[in-house]
């Protein structure tokens, strides 16, 4: 945080008992991290962020006795906060990469929490998103988590960030029916893309990597996302 910014930063913390208590204390969250790990997620310097990183405050308080359950969970306008294990499995298929990205482009900020989790292993974030009234929430969370590496952009995730591209990973946390092209061409070559692609009844989890003769495409797994909808609103 910068100089003169602790009374504000203060008043974040104060907004949200970031330790949590009960259902969303750190032994609720420990014992989700367990849940990773049975569940196949290895990466221990991910699952040890996983512990650190209050879920509970991505979601309404309603929720939050909820929010370290394997579950969706609903943060308004038709959005969800993914289950953790997609959340984790996302990121650690990043972790995995030859060469550790430095800066990812996030489509789809919605709650933050991905976000936040990408902004403690990667260095600079630029996240997009088309719901403004999501945005002025997001930021006073990241600013009480003491996130200062993260750069947001209302506008449309179709078209990306092409001003600061090209990025050495990109994660989409919606899916479209098809690969973006605007978002392929804002890769890095080497650079990888993870996205989940298809309709409502069935879609898949990709994984491209860009060569030097063009995209190479892996499916990894099934997956339900909500649909990626252009526009901004």
């Amino acid at each position: 945080m910068q100089d003169g910014s602790g009374s504000r930063y203060r008043s974040m913390s104060e907004r949200w008992n970031l330790n949590g208590i009960g259902m969303t204390s750190q032994r609720t969250r420990d014992r989700m991290v367990q849940r990773l790990r049975d569940q196949g997620i290895k990466n221990e310097e991910l699952l040890t962020e996983l512990a650190c990183l209050p879920r509970h405050i991505f979601v309404d308080e309603a929720l939050s006795h909820r929010a370290y359950e394997d579950i969706a969970l609903p943060i308004g306008y038709q959005q969800t906060l993914s289950r953790p294990w997609i959340v984790a499995r996302m990121t650690e298929c990043l972790l995995e990469l030859p060469q550790r990205p430095v800066r990812v482009l996030e489509i789809g900020t919605g709650s933050g929490y991905q976000t936040a989790l990408l902004a403690r292993l990667f260095n600079t974030i630029f996240t997009v998103e088309r719901i403004a009234s999501f945005q002025n929430k997001t930021s006073s969370r990241f600013s009480a988590l003491g996130l200062n590496n993260i750069r947001m952009k209302h506008g449309d995730g179709f078209e990306g960030w092409p001003d600061v591209s090209p990025f050495d990973a990109i994660i989409v946390t919606a899916a479209p029916e098809f690969i973006p092209e605007a978002l392929l061409t804002q890769l890095k070559p080497s650079g990888c893309m993870l996205l989940p692609v298809g309709n409502c009844n069935q879609q898949e989890l990709v994984r491209i990597i860009r060569t030097s003769h063009g995209y190479q495409k892996e499916s990894l797994e099934s997956v339900r996302f909500v649909p990626l909808l252009d526009g901004v609103v």
